[in-house]
């Protein structure tokens, strides 16, 4: 039997997801002070605020819809650029994940995969311009290399977010090319991408929920 992440188990992974932007507001709000407009972790804290109370309602049925719902509320509710492509993140999770109560390794890799591309179409960034994809792309890369190689589900979520954590550091030295950090020019360094950092809390819940056995 393969591995899978069940619908409850994606509602614990988003419910620790808001926790952990709660506990680290400042420090993203301090990040983006350097280099944005000094309210990411603001913004991030009332986006999944309200994707708790979405999922409070318990009216999303299979992950396709609970993943589009939890789009159009990021998207409504997280200020400036964040909220878009958190947005378009989890809509593209949603349009690439089937239509019942949970999700196989192949599936969420093709899930989170559909939702990384959808964040790169959105935003025209690449690995090295400082933003949430320096996190996000390495992540799902060295997922789909653990499940091809056999590994099981929370080990492949653990190297995923493992490599997040790597990613979110690399842009510290780099100058931005994108968003409003790329104004700064080559002030932009020696600061990490609050997106990164954001991105990588996003992955890391993922692997945590997994590894306390809500994959099954």
């Amino acid at each position: 039997m393969p591995e899978t992440l069940t619908i409850d188990a994606i509602q614990q992974w988003l419910n620790r997801f808001a926790s952990e932007i709660t506990t680290q507001a400042d420090w993203l709000t301090e990040l983006d002070s350097a280099i944005g407009d000094a309210d990411h972790g603001t913004n991030m804290v009332r986006g999944t605020a309200a994707v708790v109370a979405k999922l409070d309602d318990r009216s999303t049925k299979t992950v396709q819809e609970l993943l589009k719902a939890v789009g159009m509320t990021l998207v409504s509710t997280v200020g400036g650029a964040s909220g878009s492509l958190y947005g378009t993140f989890f809509l593209e999770m949603g349009r690439n994940s089937p239509s019942s109560a949970q999700l196989d390794a192949s599936e969420l890799e093709n899930a989170l995969r559909a939702g990384v591309n959808g964040v790169i179409a959105r935003g025209h960034a690449a690995v090295g311009d400082k933003t949430m994809i320096d996190a996000l792309e390495p992540a799902v890369t060295v997922l789909s290399q653990s499940l091809a190689d056999g590994r099981q589900l929370h080990g492949s979520i653990a190297a995923a977010a493992a490599a997040a954590t790597t990613g979110r550091d690399s842009t510290e030295p780099l100058v931005a090319r994108k968003g409003r950090a790329s104004y700064l020019g080559d002030r932009s360094a020696g600061h990490i991408d609050p997106g990164a950092a954001s991105a990588t809390i996003l992955v890391a819940a993922l692997a945590a929920s997994v590894g306390e056995g809500k994959a099954r």
